[in-house]
């Protein structure tokens, strides 16, 4: 068992140290501000604040676990053992404040300060910390919990720590089930109309074969994604989209028999979350209707989710899935980025700053999404590839969870993404490779 020394014990180090013991480390800990039950302790322990009291192993505190509320911080980073980091303190041990730097990074501290949004309402990649710093391609959490354990195992040699291993996520999210079929009279009449105005003939044609049966629907590629899901035995999730219709939400209306057959077919295989509609993300009662809408589709309670069009405002849209009984949450990254929003590949529990208190909710970050290698990054499917295996990589090299976020559309092989089966498959295949490469 690890005693942990502080002079106060507050909602923010008792969050920190339960993360990074508990979910990176997987070691035993208890928690004390009684310094003589910390002093009487004959077993592995250290101290955690601006001085020590002895001579027990002891990192310096920067002070932001004791605090509460939320104030500008003024961050430098400084590279320690090739990895950046930031909370510099005077330290032999470690010359950063890990648990700080940890906290900042998982509480998404900077998403809470005054901030500009894009179009989307969103927190933008490039008024990020990791992003103005250039670290938003590691997972620097997870590195610097390493430093972490390093130090605690070259002092501490006795202590277990969990085994960690690289694991593999694929999600996929359904913003639009199909192209051109089951659309029902008016959208379809409305779609041929529209090609015709811009006088796309390509699109036409397409639309008229698949409506009457005589080419597959471009969006129609869960044949595809099955066989690969058998081929390399995948965990996957698929986030479905079942809000009404509107400017942002052009999914299949719920009440589609077809629609509704291709839920239960896909949830046979792979597990479902609720894809909440654009305007949900402010919204209680739609967010409640969807959810009761996909419920009662699949029978099974939903106790996952992921924001369409990744609309996450912190601490607000958390809450709301709370109050939903959401579970698990796979929103946290950046659409017109790579890399790691929250500095992390590990999932971790949300904490709610403005309520100081850690919440039943876990996140899960993602790290990849073809739309940003497409549409942000403007990257051809070779170079797409290359930079996908950078971030495995990176995970691997931390022993972490690798989540990627795909479309169904984007595997069709049509138009703008053709050549993109090739990005899927090649990113699977090394994904794979990596957690093969643990057993």
């Amino acid at each position: 068992m690890l005693l942990v020394y502080v002079p106060k014990i507050t909602p923010r180090n008792r969050y920190v140290f339960k993360t990074v013991f508990k979910n990176y480390l997987g070691v035993e800990y208890s928690l004390t501000a009684d310094i003589e039950k910390f002093t009487e302790h004959s077993a592995a322990k250290f101290s955690y604040s601006a001085k020590p009291f002895g001579e027990e192993l002891h990192f310096t505190a920067d002070g932001l676990l004791e605090e509460s509320g939320i104030s500008e911080k003024v961050l430098s980073t400084k590279v320690i053992q090739d990895t950046p980091t930031i909370f510099p303190v005077r330290s032999e041990i470690l010359e950063f404040d890990v648990f700080a730097a940890t906290f900042y990074m998982l509480s998404r501290y900077e998403e809470y300060l005054p901030h500009m949004r894009d179009q989307y309402d969103r927190f933008m990649a490039k008024d990020s910390l990791a992003a103005k710093e250039g670290f938003l391609h590691l997972a620097v959490v997870d590195r610097w919990v390493l430093l972490l354990k390093s130090v605690l195992q070259e002092k501490f040699p006795e202590l277990t720590f969990q085994e960690r291993g690289f694991t593999y996520l694929s999600t996929i999210d359904i913003d639009n089930a199909y192209a051109y079929k089951h659309k029902g009279l008016l959208r379809s009449i409305g779609s041929i109309g529209k090609s015709l105005v811009k006088l796309d003939f390509s699109r036409f044609i397409t639309q008229m074969q698949v409506i009457f049966g005589k080419k597959n629907d471009p969006f129609d590629t869960y044949d595809y994604q099955l066989a690969l899901q058998k081929k390399f035995k995948l965990k996957s999730i698929y986030f479905i989209l079942i809000g009404d219709y509107g400017l942002n939400d052009k999914n299949l209306p719920y009440q589609n028999r077809f629609f509704k057959s291709l839920i239960k077919s896909l949830s046979d295989y792979a597990e479902i979350g609720i894809h909440p509609s654009f305007g949900s993300n402010k919204d209680r009662l739609k967010l409640q209707t969807e959810i009761r809408r996909l419920k009662d589709i699949i029978k099974t309670d939903i106790n996952r989710s992921r924001q369409h069009f990744l609309k996450l405002s912190l601490p607000e849209t958390y809450r709301k899935l709370l109050e939903m009984d959401i579970e698990e949450d796979y929103t946290m990254g950046f659409a017109s980025q790579l890399g790691f929003r929250a500095g992390t590949c590990t999932p971790y529990p949300f904490y709610d700053l403005d309520g100081e208190v850690e919440c039943k909710l876990t996140v899960f970050p993602f790290h990849v999404m073809e739309a940003t290698l497409k549409y942000y990054l403007n990257l051809a499917p070779d170079v797409a590839i290359a930079e996908s295996k950078k971030i495995i990589d990176e995970i691997k090299l931390v022993e972490g969870t690798f989540v990627s976020l795909w479309h169904n559309e984007s595997l069709s092989e049509e138009e703008e993404w053709k050549g993109w089966r090739k990005v899927y498959e090649e990113v699977i295949e090394y994904a794979i490779s990596k957690e093969k490469f643990n057993a």
